[in-house]
């Protein structure tokens, strides 16, 4: 089976899960990185809804490509990163408007970089899936309990 660079490049979170350091970390401060620049532009609400359509849009391409990616670069690659962009613009959805976005896409970003390193609370079952599956639900795990924990601090917050 041919895996197309189209794969690889969605599987590798456009290139960044090539990063010589923590490419996993490369991954999600990308995604941020995206999402702040987005944020400069688009309403909240318009965010949102675009932050909500990457996380459904890029789940599907990215259950496909990261199983095509596994075919070339072996199991659960440290190369694939999409999983974890994914996994960290499921909390921005948590995001309020206005300048307190900053420190909720700061607590995205280390919340699911923590539930993702130390796979609590089932987070590591999600491994068990086969091929792109498995690559992705662990990631989207740990991104629904730091989408919780952040909204549990916007309702008591104010």
């Amino acid at each position: 089976m041919q895996v197309t660079k189209f794969h690889l490049f969605i599987a590798s979170g456009f290139g960044s899960g090539f990063s010589p350091v923590a490419p996993g970390t490369a991954g999600a401060l990308l995604a941020c990185a995206v999402w702040g620049v987005a944020s400069l532009f688009l309403s909240h609400e318009a965010l949102t809804w675009a932050t909500g359509v990457c996380v459904f849009l890029f789940t599907a391409l990215g259950i496909v490509s990261a199983g095509k990616a596994e075919l070339v670069w072996g199991k659960d690659p440290s190369k694939v990163v999409i999983d974890e962009m994914v996994g960290v613009w499921i909390p921005l959805l948590a995001a309020p408007g206005g300048e307190a976005r900053w420190w909720y896409a700061l607590g995205a970003f280390v919340l699911f970089r923590f539930f993702d390193i130390v796979k609590p609370l089932g987070v590591r079952r999600m491994e068990r899936f086969e091929g792109g599956v498995g690559i992705m639900m662990d990631d989207i795990l740990a991104g629904i309990y730091s989408f919780i924990i952040l909204i549990g601090i916007r309702c008591f917050a104010g």
